[in-house]
């Protein structure tokens, strides 16, 4: 692939932003600066501390918005009308997160919604944000096959604020899963959301990144249109017949959001990253991770996704290993033995201290309660369940270096099949 030889081996560079040679004749107004095909705009970083200042307060610039102090935690406030910066008009939150929050705004140039994402005037999350503008826009210069990667429209400065503006896309597949009541996908469509996954996930490990966060609130469906079918009848208090319906998709079209988090896969990373649910055990354990630990995550997301509800569900490092043997099988003791320091707690005599080190009798219920891989994929899957089984199971074995690769995996029969129809 041609991009190898142009890819930087280490991360570039913080981009030279417009108030490294801002002009003083602009204080207090926009400025816009060309950084490759993305303009910026902002206000002077100097008249804008992490809690603003009183000259900025009392300015009108071109239509903004009365100054208001960030809340306590260095989120924007803002009222549903404002512009930000003389471009974008704001419709609505749309989502929220440690990073900041997500604007639904109208683009008065391109006549088009976008979304915003205005991460809090913190340093740590603004730093987090320009690596992940060099990120987006690194994805973009070589995406020329549509690899199921996020779109970066602009971003800008804006109070403090660092701001990225992203295309406009649906609802997460977090968020369908919750208004279906957590009923699951039908296996035809995981496997169409699987295979996308996969694609996007192999195009990253192509490009030596490592996305390190994947989960299906990071999963958006591109378009928000969906069909409500007909499921099942139940009976209700009045005796009555009751349909209930569930949400589909009318696309299957999806793709993966939030690269604040990305890593660099030629380099040894050995802090913890991905979102409990969906963290692989090398991650607990502190051996080390690479692109592996994004295989892991998406075993859990599948399983997910066919069965409705998260595979290990818990906050607890212990718990969870115990839950990756209950639904698994043993971790390897070779792996058990090379644990760092902060994870020798969890073992014992060369096994897992479970359930000796249990934090309550209730953790070891939601242990037990837990079915194996196979038998909770065949609870949910009507057809394609031993093809989605070996699949997972190959996502999901503990060794880093023995699990599937993302070009591997879409290559496996449950995706590859002539007899399995698409959805």
């Amino acid at each position: 692939m041609d991009y190898f030889s142009e890819f930087p081996r280490r991360p570039r560079k913080r981009p030279r932003l417009a108030w490294d040679s801002f002009p003083k004749s602009q204080l207090g107004g926009y400025y816009e600066q060309d950084l490759g095909n993305v303009a910026s705009y902002g206000s002077h970083p100097r008249l804008l501390p992490e809690h603003g200042n009183p000259f900025i307060k009392g300015l009108d610039q071109r239509g903004s918005p009365p100054w208001r102090d960030d809340d306590k935690d260095g989120h924007y406030m803002f009222a549903i009308g404002d512009n930000l910066t003389p471009r974008y008009k704001i419709g609505k939150k749309i989502g929220e997160g440690t990073f900041g929050q997500v604007l639904e705004c109208w683009d008065r140039d391109t006549k088009e919604m976008v979304a915003i994402k205005v991460v809090r005037s913190i340093k740590k999350y603004r730093e987090a944000a320009m690596i992940e503008i060099d990120v987006l826009q690194l994805l973009g210069k070589y995406d020329r096959t549509g690899s199921r990667c996020v779109q970066i429209r602009n971003w800008f400065d804006y109070r403090n604020h660092i701001c990225i503006v992203f295309e406009m896309l649906g609802p997460s597949l977090f968020d369908f899963l919750r208004k279906n009541n957590y009923r699951p996908f039908p296996v035809d469509l995981v496997r169409e959301l699987g295979r996308q996954l996969l694609e996007c996930v192999a195009f990253l490990h192509d490009m030596s990144l490592i996305h390190t966060d994947l989960k299906p609130e990071n999963i958006l469906f591109v378009s928000s249109e969906h069909v409500r079918v007909p499921e099942y009848k139940v009976n209700s208090p009045a005796h009555r017949e009751v349909v209930l319906y569930k949400r589909l998709p009318k696309s299957s079209s999806i793709k993966v959001i939030d690269f604040g988090s990305t890593a660099y896969g030629h380099r040894s990373h050995n802090y913890i990253v991905s979102t409990r649910h969906y963290r692989a055990p090398e991650v607990i354990l502190g051996l080390g991770w690479s692109y592996p630990c994004d295989i892991w995550s998406v075993g859990c997301i599948l399983v997910e996704l066919c069965s409705g509800s998260a595979l290990f569900q818990t906050h607890e490092n212990l718990e969870h290993l115990a839950m990756m043997e209950r639904v698994l099988g043993p971790i390897p003791q070779h792996m058990l033995k090379r644990v760092d320091r902060h994870a020798e707690k969890y073992v014992k005599r060369g096994r897992l201290d479970w359930p000796e080190g249990a934090t309550s009798r209730e953790s070891i219920k939601s242990v037990l309660k837990l079915p194996r891989i196979e038998n909770l994929i065949m609870q949910h899957v009507d057809h394609s369940a031993g093809d989605l089984i070996d699949l997972v199971q190959n996502l999901l074995r503990y060794e880093p270096a023995n699990r599937i690769t993302a070009h591997q995996a879409l290559r496996h029969p449950f995706f590859s099949r002539d007899r399995y129809r698409r959805y």
